[in-house]
């Protein structure tokens, strides 16, 4: 061959090699697009059997819209009531009955709620949380509401519940938020917090609708009287006492959520209490059954206005760090603005955001209304904060840093979607008439990065059936909004499926159909601890990480999720050691177990 058919042969195969470089990166490349634009959560609810509509009060949040916590509650509970090993639901409505569906063991649903006599629907309701308060096992329920009565339904263990509030000394009539079930004084008994507002409604009660007709503006609201929190010591006779005096936990008024764990890892437990009009307080558990506010020194600032808290370890350093949401920062906007002009990832120095700010009449506005809060500027952030544990009973505000900055956001649901072996974060968010349309947000965790807006990628927005209702209000258009969800892996495939709750709408059902993926989860029973272990902590150690989840009772904002502990595992194929530490102070090693499946423990009894 001569020279020059020689650089004709080299030129054409290094021509060959980089077209077939080029198409090979370009099919790598189309590979990453598919699997990035895999829609892996469904929505199904229909399908599933989840017929429930949340119902709200026409004369609040209709054409005649008040800005007033009646746009706030529409709660669900998720625990397995009736003990066969698979979780159910229960939906909290406002106008109408609530409604609790079984679980038949594969994902679909049974509407359960006329057997089991829960539905009510004669009071306003806000939120509730199952819980084993008297230790037969059998889960028991307790719901909150709205100047309506608070009720608590005892498990009969046949599939009925019956109303024992009288005499559990439990009847009170308030304006509460949630409720929640944990063992402040570890003697192996569930005490009760229950959280309140402040007296934002007024007499006489609408006879139709069975209601008290709520206040018209904020300025108003704000004005309001407060109510505190409630602290109830189970007695173990099935009675329960007021010692919230005593306590220290009566809080600042306006309380919206709470996040109940050990921050300072000394086996007492602490409490976090988020307000919807001024800081949060995290009270310090001092082990002789009162509680130190110890917010500023341990946190520093926290939102202005506060909804959503939650407690988990997102980096897997074995600290439990701490989540808060703020909504009533992001309420200022105009309902007619384009939520585009509200860039998601920007906190705001003041109340009032640009151009508001701007003008004398909001200036002067913002004046008064902190003036009646007592709201400290040094005290708060306007937007979500996220506080990293540090370890030494200190932490470290990140939410910017960590991606964490959301907009309208109501709640936090957490658990880890893709089984990669960090816990991602789920926000219900929006507002609805009249307000324009503000997505769920689906934040990815990938360890050592900033989260990951997924919703859009992943399948959870835009919602089915568009991002408005088919109903108008005035001839106008209602936009979706979410308010509380709940995380658990109702059909037991080992992917965790997402259950929404929306003002005014039916539920979401986010079945997970993520790729199949390495967990192993479990299911904890107490002995000398409490029956339904709240406030256990199980810690895996996998390559140099601990992987750590805490069995909570209610949290997120208005609702409870499953108290099954799950963890993803990812590539990882086996795990160096598995330690529970239990409320009563005992910690149990476990001996290796099989992956991919669930395993029920109970306490050792020495």
């Amino acid at each position: 061959m001569t020279t020059k058919g020689k650089t004709i042969l080299v030129a054409s195969l290094c021509c060959f090699l980089v077209t077939a470089f080029v198409v090979i990166v370009w099919q790598w490349s189309r590979d990453d697009i598919k699997q990035e634009n895999t829609k892996h959560f469904q929505d199904i609810a229909e399908e599933v059997g989840l017929t429930f509509k949340h119902q709200y009060i026409p004369a609040e949040q209709g054409e005649t819209y008040k800005v007033n916590l009646y746009d706030h509650g529409c709660g669900l509970a998720v625990a397995d009531f009736n003990g066969d090993g698979y979780d159910d639901i229960y939906f909290v409505n406002q106008l109408g009955e609530n409604h609790l569906y079984q679980n038949k063991g594969d994902g679909t649903f049974e509407d359960v709620t006329q057997k089991a006599g829960i539905a009510l629907g004669d009071r306003i309701c806000t939120a509730a949380t199952f819980a084993d308060y008297d230790n037969d096992g059998h889960q028991d329920l307790f719901i909150t509401s709205t100047r309506g009565g608070n009720i608590l339904f005892h498990n009969e263990g046949n599939g009925t519940f019956k109303d024992v509030t009288k005499e559990a000394n439990l009847s009170h009539f308030g304006h509460c938020q949630s409720a929640f079930f944990f063992d402040y004084d570890n003697d192996g008994k569930l005490d009760l917090l229950l959280l309140q507002t402040g007296s934002w409604t007024h007499a006489p009660v609408n006879d139709q609708y069975r209601y008290y007709p709520g206040k018209v503006d904020l300025m108003d609201i704000a004005a309001s009287p407060k109510e505190y929190n409630i602290l109830y010591h189970n007695n173990g006779d099935g009675t329960f006492t007021d010692v919230t005096e005593q306590s220290g936990l009566k809080g600042q008024g306006w309380a919206a959520d709470a996040a109940i764990f050990d921050y300072n890892n000394d086996g007492k437990i602490d409490v976090l209490i988020t307000s919807m009009f001024g800081r949060s307080q995290l009270y310090r558990n001092n082990g002789n059954g009162a509680f130190t506010d110890v917010t500023l020194d341990v946190l520093g600032r926290t939102p202005a206005g506060g909804m959503g808290a939650k407690a988990f370890d997102f980096d897997n350093d074995g600290n439990l760090d701490l989540y808060i949401v703020d909504m009533h920062s992001d309420m200022w906007i105009n309902p007619n603005d384009d939520p585009k002009r509200f860039p998601e990832g920007k906190k705001y120095k003041y109340m009032f955001v640009p151009p508001f700010r701007e003008t004398p009449k909001y200036l002067e506005y913002e004046k008064k209304i902190t003036s009646l809060i007592g709201l400290k500027y040094q005290e708060v952030v306007f937007g979500n904060t996220f506080h990293r544990n540090l370890g030494n009973g200190k932490f470290e505000e990140t939410s910017d840093r960590a991606g964490l900055e959301t907009i309208w956001p109501w709640g936090i649901a957490t658990g880890d979607f893709d089984n990669d072996g960090y816990e991602d974060v789920f926000i219900p968010s929006g507002m609805g008439y009249p307000y324009k349309f503000f997505p769920n947000r689906l934040l990815m965790n990938k360890g050592n990065r900033p989260f990951q807006e997924r919703s859009a990628d992943e399948g959870l927005e835009q919602p089915r059936g568009g991002i408005y209702l088919e109903e108008t209000i005035g001839g106008k258009q209602m936009a979706r909004s979410s308010r509380a969800a709940a995380v658990a892996d109702f059909d037991g495939d080992g992917r965790l499926d997402i259950v929404v709750n929306n003002f005014n709408d039916r539920p979401y059902y986010y079945r997970n159909q993520s790729p199949q993926k390495a967990f192993v989860a479990f299911r904890l029973q107490g002995t000398r601890s409490n029956r339904d272990a709240i406030g256990a902590v199980v810690r895996l150690y996998v390559g140099g990480q601990i992987m750590t989840r805490q069995v909570h009772s209610a949290g997120g904002y208005l609702t409870q999720s499953s108290r099954t502990l799950h963890f993803g595992l990812g590539e990882r194929t086996a795990i160096d050691k598995i330690e529970i530490t239990w409320p009563s102070g005992i910690i149990q090693h476990l001996n290796p177990v099989s992956l991919n499946a669930r395993h029920d423990i109970v306490e050792p009894t020495k």
